[in-house]
């Protein structure tokens, strides 16, 4: 009896959500809520039981209060006392408070890096390419004559081979070092970045939060580049009436403060940074929603002027830009405010600098952001 042939081709089946448990779910909700009350989990968990309320996220045999130990469970808040400072022998009840741990931070910055950079394709080995090509650390697929000095590793045998054939034919054959050919290899740039975020009071100005998005932003990049891209490095800096560095850990609990806008400040501290760095490869990126409204003085006062643009500050920034370009330091400014006297002086510092403006909206900020990071990474400055 003949057996017939085994079938080939697709089968195709109904799609079936993969279920999804009652925790999975008001974590995810969660996260969202820590990242905009920057690291509060009291505030969290009130505005968690509170959508519970209206949007029945739990169940009887599963409440806020379940999760709340699955949380403590799975390592992403702990318990901390602190001593109620009565009786000067730092000795009583003290108050309890949940906190969230370094685990939930890591996966704060995953998340945001799968919201906003979600799109992107996984490079295994964490590098960008250049246009240059020479004795670099990747193939490349364009072939040339070999040259004294040339690794025997990239020495392409078939071809030589072939060379040796046409040149010296089958029956006499013989490798001599005209016939050797080498592929050409692509040098991997390295790129240092400093991310400005502006935490002036503008940031929640009439009850547009845009603190958070530019939080989220700062996350992705830096599990983007960490991860990633490991020979590259990311100073992060915050800078409202001053500029200082803050710690990749430290962006789940950024928040806006009563402050003005000393762009100058945080152009000073990101070029200071940048020095430092042996990359050829070096630029700035800002995110910012208001203008320059702050210079600190050589006497250590300031000067603050919220009325318009003050000729004294923007002329200040405009110096900063000039300065950044002749240090070969791009500056990529993301405006995610649409103010046309606003967009007028970015345009203004952006020739100055010869760098990149966007004027952005807050759910794009990211997408523009990594396709800059990654067009500025393939830049060599000389």
């Amino acid at each position: 009896m003949k057996k017939s042939p085994p079938r080939t081709g697709f089968v195709f089946t109904k799609h079936t959500p993969k279920e999804q448990s009652i925790f999975d779910r008001l974590f995810e909700v969660f996260q969202e809520l820590i990242t905009h009350t920057s690291g509060d989990f009291d505030e969290a968990i009130d505005w968690l039981r509170q959508l519970d309320k209206e949007y029945e996220l739990t169940t009887a045999d599963y409440t806020i209060d379940d999760f709340i130990e699955e949380l403590k469970e799975r390592g992403f808040i702990r318990e901390e006392f602190k001593p109620d400072g009565k009786g000067g022998d730092g000795k009583g009840d003290g108050k309890g408070g949940l906190s969230i741990t370094e685990k939930l931070e890591r996966s704060l910055r995953k998340r945001a890096l799968e919201q906003i950079f979600g799109k992107i394709k996984r490079s295994g080995q964490g590098n960008h390419k250049t246009k240059y090509v020479g004795s670099g650390d990747e193939q490349s697929g364009d072939f040339r004559n070999y040259q004294f000095g040339d690794g025997l590793n990239n020495i392409r045998m078939t071809e030589s081979i072939k060379n040796a054939q046409i040149n010296n034919g089958a029956e006499n054959f013989r490798l001599t070092e005209n016939d050797l050919v080498v592929e050409e290899s692509m040098h991997k740039s390295q790129m240092s970045t400093v991310l400005m975020i502006d935490i002036s009071h503008s940031m929640i100005l009439y009850g547009e939060d845009r603190i958070t998005p530019a939080k989220k932003v700062a996350m992705a990049l830096s599990e983007l580049i960490t991860t990633r891209y490991p020979k590259d490095t990311l100073d992060i800096l915050v800078f409202g009436n001053d500029a200082w560095p803050i710690k990749i850990k430290d962006l789940p609990y950024l928040n806006v403060g009563p402050y003005h806008t000393n762009t100058v400040a945080g152009l000073e501290l990101a070029m200071d940074m940048l020095r430092r760095k042996r990359n050829t490869n070096k630029q700035i990126f800002m995110i910012t929603d208001g203008k320059p409204s702050c210079l600190r003085l050589p006497d250590g006062r300031y000067y603050k002027n919220s009325n318009g643009l003050d000729e004294h500050i923007v002329n200040k920034c405009y110096m900063m830009a000039a300065q950044a370009r002749k240090l070969h330091i791009p500056i990529t400014t993301f405006m995610i405010a649409s103010d046309p006297y606003l967009q007028q002086f970015v345009d203004n510092f952006t020739e100055a600098n010869q760098g990149k403006a966007f004027y952005t909206g807050l759910q794009g900020l990211g997408e523009m952001i990594f396709t800059d990071y990654e067009n500025n990474r393939k830049r060599k400055l000389r």
